[in-house]
């Protein structure tokens, strides 16, 4: 089924909700932790996201085994991987909130992005050392259409040299660092309860006792009560006495 066949009446039970919020937050948790992981430690495969890539390829392969709608399938995928991609840039900024350190850079050249339009677009600064030393590093943070060459910037760099430095925009912290990611996070988590609660089948989990759908009313079960009254059971043999009457009468 293209969205999940859903086959409960109601509001869905609370422990599929939990499945699908555990699926969610550990899937977006193990994407963003891997992001951070190798922005500290230097771990190319961890900074890079390809183990991020890895880790949305399983919460979708998760969603297949419990065979969710292909639509959800699809929408999970598609954040997944926009969330892997997104966080190596939100990590390095959570290394130079947490260790950074900075210094002030003279600004050598300025260059307007090819978006950049008016006052709007982003420029990019070419910088060095306040000795004269050279940096490759080009920043755009803090770098606007006023700066020119001979000015002042404020940079943070990693002591460790593992992410590249930044302008400095203001006091920072952890949480604005990743505050980027909150609507991909958000997004796949609403995403992840949504396809399994609709991938629920019948046929996959047992019927609890008093009720053919879960969380839906109107159970018939043979030989209980239905809507009040006892079902008359079907199919019971005659009394053998009263048979075999009625074929001397006949």
């Amino acid at each position: 089924m293209v969205w999940g066949p859903a086959e409960f009446t109601g509001l869905p039970p609370r422990w599929l909700i939990g499945e699908g919020l555990f699926a969610g937050v550990l899937g977006s948790g193990l994407i963003v932790g891997a992001g951070v992981f190798g922005a500290w430690t230097g771990e190319s495969a961890f900074a890079a996201g390809e183990v991020g890539l890895a880790c949305a390829l399983g919460l979708v392969l998760h969603l297949l085994l419990v065979r969710a709608g292909r639509a959800m399938v699809g929408i999970v995928a598609v954040l997944a991987v926009g969330l892997a991609l997104h966080t190596p840039q939100a990590a390095a900024g959570v290394v130079l909130t947490a260790r950074g350190q900075e210094r002030s850079v003279v600004v050598t050249s300025v260059r307007a992005s090819e978006e950049a339009s008016g006052a709007r677009g982003r420029y990019f600064c070419s910088v060095e050392g306040r000795d004269g030393a050279p940096s490759t590093a080009r920043i755009w943070r803090g770098c606007t259409r006023s700066v020119r060459p001979g000015d002042s910037l404020a940079l943070v760099y990693d002591p460790k040299g593992l992410v590249p430095p930044r302008g400095v925009e203001g006091a920072t912290s952890i949480v604005d660092a990743l505050r980027s990611l909150a609507g991909w996070v958000v997004g796949l988590v609403v995403a992840c309860v949504t396809a399994v609660v609709r991938s629920f089948r019948l046929l996959d989990r047992p019927v609890a006792s008093g009720s053919a759908h879960p969380g839906g009313r109107g159970a018939t079960h043979q030989g209980r009560p239905v809507n009040g009254r006892r079902r008359r059971a079907t199919g019971s043999p005659k009394d053998p006495s009263r048979s075999h009457f009625d074929g001397w009468r006949r």
